[in-house]
């Protein structure tokens, strides 16, 4: 590339890019995709011999040879360290061993708590083998937002070493609150991550989080298989500095009971923590907890495949799908142990499998397409965490991340939409290349679910990597937008993260082969452009971005 160019393309990225700078594909200029053959990897991935696609077991073994496996069949490059397939991704992995022993004492009165029915706690994920204390009081913390930006403090200096936080999920926006966080549109304050975070910021001895089934997004069934299995972490230096002993999820009535035996009303409560002057509650309540956990350090594996660019192979454009799923955990009521994750997400890894055929079969792209299988999402997206901090290719170079968790239509749509609500010129291209295929850009139908924090382009946005993550839209072409969210309600009431979602031969694949098209379209958009996608010039991550253009050589 001569010097004059560099600079021309250099250039490029200091502002948002408009239209006519980008490359276009045709509507007939994508490939056809086969259906079935991504029919299959989903049957396969998601079928019991797989085990729920767990990390750390023998069932990831079995999955990541497939994933290489289809890989290498379709003529990718391995991109994994050391020419292989994979990157080793470093985990700390907790588990609680035994029962554990939970109880409460509110109002006088002392009370058992069952793993699972009105608590879940988690395996310690800060390196001990045990959990042992007895009758820490409580105190209820509102939303557990400290944020200096908004002049909001829920904690308002009271001194929470050797106390439990109870704190309600989302943000104080949720239902109306003071503190501008946006509205329904969660903002990270309210993810659960950032409560956990928080709890250990304050010096707290654990955390619970109160669950509601609308401001979390999912029912208590999810809280439950979710939290109560393997643990999975980053390796940290001080992994005390970001995790309490002990974390964990109350229902809303042991909730309520714990605030009634303090004579305040639950809804009272909440009502006064969505108000900038609210002020902690220490609560008439105990509580003791004993067990052990063994915890060890595992390591886990991305599956990375190439194609690589006819004019400019060191600049990227990536595809990424998380591999993992929660393996075996506890029975169903018809008692299924194994979660087999089909939609969620062998669905988006046999996507990524079917466009990784498609780039190489067809015309190379001008950029190289990485295409990258995560693990450990469900367990903090860690596996996209590690990859941002230690990439295979550079970030600087990494055009655009395309991500694909669920990415196919129950049915189909005239829509489309990403997790959140980012600016950025990768949802400009993508809704042009909607549009050429008559469907329309909706923005995130549940803005309070926090998508934009829970999925894995996440790591790579925060880092300046312009990324989405593809959601498939809700209008659909038989009901509309009416059917579409009740058969979306339904999924995540009865199949989210529990052993019922499984692939059915009564699927609807109409909307799969649209939904590839876009995908790919969008892609091949920017590996086939002459110019750097960014952020909109006031979104938090323009900066970081704006700073990498001087490592583009």
């Amino acid at each position: 590339m001569s010097p004059s160019f560099k600079m021309l393309r250099l250039l490029a990225c200091a502002t948002l890019l408009s239209t006519s700078a980008l490359a276009t594909v045709a509507p007939g200029d994508a490939p056809q995709f086969d259906v079935q053959r991504v029919v299959t990897d989903i049957k396969t991935l998601a079928s019991d011999e797989f085990e729920g696609r767990g990390p750390a077991t023998r069932a990831e073994v079995k999955t990541i040879d497939y994933i290489s496996a289809q890989m290498k069949a379709a003529g990718l490059k391995p991109a994994g360290n050391k020419g292989s397939w994979l990157q080793d991704v470093p985990l700390r992995m907790s588990n609680i061993t035994g029962t554990p022993s939970l109880s409460m004492t509110v109002g006088g009165v002392a009370q058992p708590l069952a793993q699972g029915s009105e608590i879940a706690v988690r395996a310690a994920e800060t390196g001990q083998s045990s959990v042992n204390f007895a009758d820490l009081p409580l105190v209820f913390v509102g939303y557990g937002v400290k944020a200096p930006e908004r002049g909001w403090d829920d904690f308002k200096g009271v001194d929470l070493k050797g106390k439990i936080m109870v704190v309600l999920v989302n943000d104080p926006d949720f239902e109306g609150g003071e503190g501008d966080f946006g509205g329904k549109l969660m903002t990270y304050y309210g993810r659960w991550t950032y409560k956990y975070e928080e709890a250990a910021r304050q010096g707290a001895a654990g955390v619970l989080v109160v669950h509601e089934s609308e401001p979390a997004s999912y029912g208590w069934a999810t809280v439950k298989n979710s939290n109560t299995n393997t643990m999975f972490d980053i390796v940290r230096a001080d992994p005390k500095a970001a995790h309490t002993q002990m974390e964990g999820w109350i229902q809303k009535d042991l909730a309520a009971r714990l605030l009634a035996a303090t004579g305040v009303d639950f809804e009272a409560a909440k009502a006064a923590a969505r108000k900038k002057d609210f002020k902690p509650i220490p609560l008439k309540a105990t509580m003791s907890a004993d067990y052990a956990v063994k915890s060890e350090i595992i390591t886990s594996h991305n599956v990375a495949g190439l194609v690589q660019g006819s004019k400019y192979p060191d600049e990227t454009v990536i595809y990424s799908a998380h591999w993992d799923h929660l393996g075996i955990g506890a029975p169903d009521a018809k008692g299924d142990t194994i979660y087999n994750g089909a939609r969620d997400n062998a669905s988006g890894t046999a996507a990524l499998l079917e466009l990784a055929r498609a780039y190489a079969k067809g015309p190379k792209p001008e950029r190289s397409i990485l295409f990258l299988a995560v693990t450990a999402e469900e367990k903090g997206l860690l596996g996209s965490e590690y990859y941002a901090d230690n990439p295979l290719r550079p970030l600087a170079t990494t055009a655009g991340v395309v991500n694909m968790d669920g990415p196919f239509g129950v049915e189909k749509t005239t829509n489309f939409s990403i997790s959140g609500a980012a600016k950025l010129d990768l949802l400009t291209m993508l809704t042009e290349e909607g549009e050429k295929l008559q469907r329309h850009y909706t923005p995130d139908a549940r803005p309070e679910a926090g998508s934009f924090y829970r999925s894995d382009h996440f790591p790579m946005a925060k880092r300046g990597v312009p990324a989405i993550s593809f959601n498939p839209g809700r209008e659909l072409v038989n009901g509309g937008a009416a059917r579409g969210k009740e058969l979306g309600d339904i999924y995540t009431r009865d199949r989210y993260h529990q052993p019922a979602d499984q692939y059915d031969d009564s699927w609807d694949t109409s909307s799969w082969a649209g939904d590839l098209t876009l995908l790919y379209n969008v892609g091949r958009r920017i590996a086939d452009g002459h110019a750097w996608p960014n952020w909109s010039t006031d979104s938090e991550f323009r900066a970081a971005r704006d700073a990498s253009a001087t490592q583009r050589r």
